[in-house]
């Protein structure tokens, strides 16, 4: 049971931390943290919908077919995991003013608690939805690397991203990727041993 507890404490932790970064220094700058984050803009700008909204469109879909590609277990603790991130992003945007500092400095920020969060969130066994599901699923099918298919998808998000936007969002999102992804190995591969059952088990049904 306490065990149990403090994985979905680990989980609400991280995606509260994704939510911030995204609403309080990213998306000010329509700057996507992920292929998901850039359709959630896209759909801001094309049809005015709340970015928490959009975040949860641009994720129900994939998480119908996570179900059966990896497992009840792992799918649900993402839809936990997409439901305090879109909740947070939602109360933030609405309630928050965001207090502009410098564009370099937000970035860095957000970058660096994305990181964190999703960090978090894979040593506790879930993903922060998004492109992490059909990247895995097209990995699997095909056997390539889901790092690669991964960025190929997000990096086309971006690019449409820029062309709707401002065509400086595909560089700004690179830099952002980078920083974070970094921050997310280091956390994977941290080892905690007070809590070392939360591991990035995510085919565990």
């Amino acid at each position: 049971m306490r065990k149990t507890l403090l994985t979905y404490c680990c989980l609400i932790i991280g995606a509260s931390m994704q939510g911030m970064s995204m609403s309080l220094f990213l998306f000010p700058h329509s700057i996507p943290s992920g292929g998901a984050a850039g359709i959630a803009i896209l759909m801001n700008h094309w049809f005015h919908l709340s970015l928490g909204f959009s975040l949860w469109i641009a994720n129900i879909v994939f998480l119908f077919f996570a179900i059966r590609y990896f497992g009840f277990t792992w799918t649900f603790k993402t839809i936990i995991s997409v439901a305090t991130t879109s909740s947070t992003v939602n109360y933030l945007t609405l309630y928050v003013p965001h207090i502009h500092v410098h564009l370099l400095l937000d970035m860095l920020a957000g970058s660096v608690f994305f990181g964190i969060g999703v960090g978090i969130l894979i040593r506790a066994g879930g993903s922060s939805g998004g492109m992490v599901i059909p990247a895995l699923m097209i990995a699997t099918y095909k056997n390539w690397s889901p790092g690669k298919v991964m960025m190929g998808i997000n990096l086309f998000i971006f690019l449409l991203t820029a062309l709707v936007i401002d065509y400086k969002i595909v560089i700004f999102a690179i830099i952002c990727q980078f920083f974070s992804t970094n921050i997310i190995d280091y956390i994977y591969e941290l080892k905690i041993h007070k809590i070392s059952f939360l591991t990035a088990n995510w085919r565990k049904r």
